[in-house]
């Protein structure tokens, strides 16, 4: 069959995509672009936000008008959470975030001459078990993601995730280190190791080991690749962790972590595990460990029962804190969650004009974070060419554009020189 694949939201999405697009093609499919011409298109959900809901379905309509005798299987966290809703837009096969190998066996199975919907979807809360995919990504990337563990259980009280991904499991250092030698070996510059809730490996395995460890053993499986964490939660960042992150020469220096709210009454009401202190806590031990790491977060404004005063102490703490790069989120009201049905529902302008004065802020420390770096250098995986300048990545995360010839996935020392979009321009360095 040809196959095309429509991928929305997080890292791990994409991760499990790539895993499919590799065993399709093991099995001798092909692979097709989503706006074109295919037998089969997938839609690989998401809902973290109602507005994730909104463009999975419409993707999901997409596929079907542009070709109406073609298979159209949809998996993911929005199959996942609401199969019915997602049976309803006329679809053949439904399956959620679970078994990605055993929804492409149903898509082989399905009948080309139609017939009834199948509709797939376990209990995500009793899961137990890791699902092993292979990692990597197509012919022509210099950054693989490696993806080490699944769930969570911290259940936030505006996120439908735990539910949508079940319980912490992870996948043994060995076998990421295993992993991780492999992609090096096939040519990767860059692994990211990315999960649901990846502060929280190891939970499962219960044999003494932490995130830090599987850092160090990654690090070490493979020593000529830049290892890049993903979002971290606060309690991760202590003096050991950072001593010991410290210490390892590939580990890019780059840290997000996730915030959501710099007032402790809203962190409360959104069962975050932390306050502000010890938040701030880990933004220091970080800058006490690292020369000027990348620190970057996400936070939701007009969560139910925000005041004005509330929001104000959040802008006060984003600017205390000086993040890189800052994401913003209006809170989305998730049905099935406690936030949904708790009282002082903020309006949708006063949420959008919480947004508008948080992304001037957020403006202001990504202006100053750049500024801050022009004059200094650093090794920049590049990546593409673009409008004739060559783009890459600091290891910090931020982009770095520069002239020359055949640097893809190269690493260069460049000196940066000034700022070019929301990044640095610089100098590769003779």
């Amino acid at each position: 069959m040809r196959v095309a694949i429509y991928t929305l939201g997080c890292k791990v999405n994409q991760y499990e995509t790539q895993a499919m697009e590799a065993e399709l093609t093991r099995r001798g499919h092909t692979l097709a672009p989503f706006d074109g011409e295919a037998d089969a298109y997938i839609i690989n959900t998401c809902t973290v936000t109602a507005v994730s809901d909104k463009k999975s379905r419409q993707m999901i309509r997409q596929a079907r008008r542009r070709a109406p005798h073609a298979v159209v299987a949809v998996c993911g966290c929005y199959a996942q959470t609401d199969p019915g809703a997602v049976e309803k837009l006329g679809v053949d096969l439904v399956m959620g975030t679970n078994d990605r190998m055993g929804f492409l066996n149903a898509l082989e199975a399905l009948s080309p001459d139609g017939g009834q919907p199948v509709v797939d979807v376990d209990d995500a809360l009793r899961r137990r078990t890791y699902e092993r995919l292979p990692a990597g990504g197509l012919e022509g990337r210099t950054r693989a993601m490696l993806k080490v563990e699944d769930g969570c259980v911290n259940f936030c009280t505006y996120c439908i995730i735990p539910y949508a991904r079940g319980p912490i499991r992870s996948l043994p250092l060995e076998e990421a280190a295993c992993e991780a030698k492999r992609l090096a070996g096939l040519g990767y510059r860059e692994l990211v190791l990315t999960g649901i809730e990846i502060s929280s490996w190891g939970h499962d395995l219960k044999n003494g080991q932490g995130l830090i460890d599987l850092v160090e053993g990654v690090c070490a499986a493979a020593p000529g690749c830049r290892v890049r964490l993903g979002s971290l939660e606060p309690r991760t960042i202590t003096e050991d962790f950072c001593r010991r992150a410290a210490a390892l020469p590939n580990l890019c220096p780059h840290f997000h972590l996730s915030m959501q709210s710099g007032c402790d009454a809203t962190l409360k009401r959104m069962n975050r595990k932390y306050d502000s202190e010890r938040y701030y806590e880990s933004v220091k031990l970080l800058r006490g460990h690292f020369d000027r790491p990348g620190i970057t977060t996400d936070l939701i404004v007009g969560f139910p029962g925000e005041t004005e005063a509330e929001f104000a102490q959040t802008l006060d703490f984003v600017r205390k804190c000086a993040f890189s790069a800052l994401h913003i989120f209006p809170y989305s009201r998730r049905t099935g969650t406690p936030a949904a049905s708790m009282p002082g529902q903020v309006p949708r302008t006063e949420k959008e004009e919480r947004a508008h004065r948080a992304a001037e802020v957020a403006a202001e420390l990504r202006a100053a974070w750049l500024t801050g770096g022009i004059g200094r250098t650093a090794p920049v995986l590049f990546e593409e060419e673009k409008d004739g300048l060559w783009r890459g990545h600091a290891p910090d995360y931020t982009e770095v554009y520069a002239e020359g010839v055949g640097l893809h996935n190269v690493i260069k020392e460049v000196e940066i020189t000034g700022i070019h979009g929301d990044g640095w321009r610089g100098s590769v360095v003779k």
